[in-house]
Parts: C-alpha cells; structure tokens; sequence
C-alpha cells in the first residue's frame, strides 16, 4: 500500500465537505480527478472507503481509520511546512550564543530584549562559552554565534566587529591609588586583584598589562558576579579591572574611583563570530547591528 499525504488530505476534505464536488473545489482540483484518486487508493485498501448511497457522503470503517490517521498527521505535516517557510523567508531559526567574557552579559540582555520583540519566532539560548572550547563549537554548528575579543583566521568562519571598549580600574575612594591620574602595571603589585574566574588569557589586565609587564599581583581573588566585585571594590577588600560598560553605574558614586590604565588607556574591540552562511541571514544581521548601537546607549545613560 502506497500512501501519501494527498490521499490524506482528499479523505479529510470528502469528510468535512460531505461530498466529492465541494472537497474537489477545497483542494482546487476537478471532481473527476478526485474520484480517480479515492479509487485508485481504494484499489490498494482493497475495500470502500465511503458509504456511496449515503447523502451526505460517510466514511466507511476503513475510511474512518484513515481520518483518524490524517487528523492525527496533517497537523504536524502543516506544522512542520510554515515552519521551513519560515526559515526560508528568514523569519524563524536558531540563534545559541555562546559568550566568552562575564561582563557581556551586562550590554547583551537588553539587546536580546530587543531582539526578541522583533523576532519572537527566533529560538535564542546563551552558553557561557568559557566552560566549552567556543569556536570549534561554532564550527560544529553547536553554537550559531560566538562574542569574543580574540578573532581568528578560520575557514568558514566570519569576525565581525561590533564595538570598542576599555579596560578601566576602578578602586574604592579610600584607596591609595585613587590619589593617581592613570594607573601602570607597577600599581598592582601590592595589590589583591579581584578578577572573574578564568584564565589569565581571557583576562585583558594580563593579556594587555601585567603579562607583558611581567608583573605579578600581590594576590587573586576570583568572583563570579559583577555585583559581588563591585561590592569587595566598595569596601577596600581589592581593586578590578572591568570593561568600560560595566562600571557606567559607579562612575558616579562616591564610594568608587575609576582610571584609565597607562597613560593613554586600552582599547579592546569585540567581535561577534558566525558561520559565513549565517552572517547574512536577517535575523542574525539585526542582532548584531542592535549589538554595536545598546554600548551608545549606555553611554548617554
């Protein structure tokens, strides 16, 4: 027994109009190649499927069974069909985020609030991409889109930058070090350094000052949240370094200090990497251009 969909679809259509020359005008097809279908399929079920003499036409217990499969089935096949139409027109698909840095979760709720109010059909999920090896997860289309400040040369693979930003120390007011204009790798000496809990290599204190300085600090405490860094800042139990978007909300409270680190300060950029054949798709493009506008925001805020 051959049985496609369209069988599935006529019997449903013949039940709910209650007859061949309604259900032929629902599915925009002749009566006559109706008939020639529910015959043909009736041939390979070797029984009637309707009662012929009843007005208006009934299912006969074979047909029944076979109604009960298309209610069953049709939905999800109709399912299934708007939701590849969907991904055709770009209006629906996956977006996992896998991010490589604790603070970018502080810029990169509220694009993603943003983004799910024009894209509510877009599945978005967020893994912290430092416990997982990121771009090889990229590659493997485990992930759709990586933000990281460490682009690289790999195939297939695209980088695009969003925004920079700057390292800056920030100190409570009482601390010694709020008397300077700018602060050197020197500085951290004495210190205890109060970091996220990674590697030094994901780290821009080291990776950009103390590493190539070979400085070492006095002491690493390692904190999950930036609320509880900021909160040790406040009370003198160590000093931090954070990106620029992070200490917006201390610049002015009188409990912190901020600095520039050298005299002329870091810059860093972050990227947003993506498999080549997404960067374009119109969803993808929107978040990353709501990415590099919410960094101006919080700046005026």
């Amino acid at each position: 027994m051959h049985l496609e969909f369209r069988h599935l679809r006529s019997i449903k259509a013949i039940h709910d109009a209650g007859g061949l020359g309604k259900a032929a005008d629902l599915m925009h097809i002749t009566q006559s190649a109706l008939s020639h279908q529910i015959k043909g399929l009736e041939d390979q079920v070797g029984t009637e499927l309707f009662v012929r003499r009843s007005k208006p036409l009934k299912l006969s217990a074979a047909g029944l069974r076979l109604l009960r499969l298309a209610e069953k089935i049709l939905p999800e096949i109709e399912a299934s069909e708007e939701e590849f139409r969907g991904l055709q027109s770009g209006k629906t698909g996956r977006l996992h985020i896998a991010i490589e840095c604790h603070a970018c979760f502080e810029w990169l709720f509220p694009v993603l609030e943003e983004f799910r109010k024009a894209w509510p059909d877009v599945d978005v999920d967020i893994r912290p991409g430092l416990a997982f090896e990121a771009l090889p997860a990229l590659q493997k289309e485990e992930v759709d889109l990586v933000i990281s400040s460490d682009p690289e040369i790999i195939d297939s693979v695209e980088f695009s930058p969003l925004f920079d930003y700057e390292p800056v120390f920030v100190a409570s007011a009482q601390h010694p070090l709020a008397s300077k204009e700018y602060i050197v790798a020197d500085d951290f000496r004495d210190e205890m350094l109060i970091t996220y809990p990674v590697e030094r290599t994901r780290l821009d204190v080291f990776t950009q000052l103390l590493t190539p300085a070979k400085v070492e600090p006095r002491a690493i405490r390692q904190v999950e949240l930036t609320a509880v860094i900021l909160l040790l800042v406040a009370s003198n139990r160590g000093v931090s370094v954070l990106p620029d978007w992070v200490v917006r909300e201390v610049r002015y409270n009188s409990d912190y200090v901020t600095r520039r680190i050298t005299e002329n300060g870091l810059t860093r950029r972050l990227y947003a990497a993506t498999r080549e054949e997404d960067t374009t798709k119109p969803f993808m493009s929107h978040l990353i251009r709501l990415a590099r506008t919410e960094p101006l925001k919080l700046q005026r805020r």
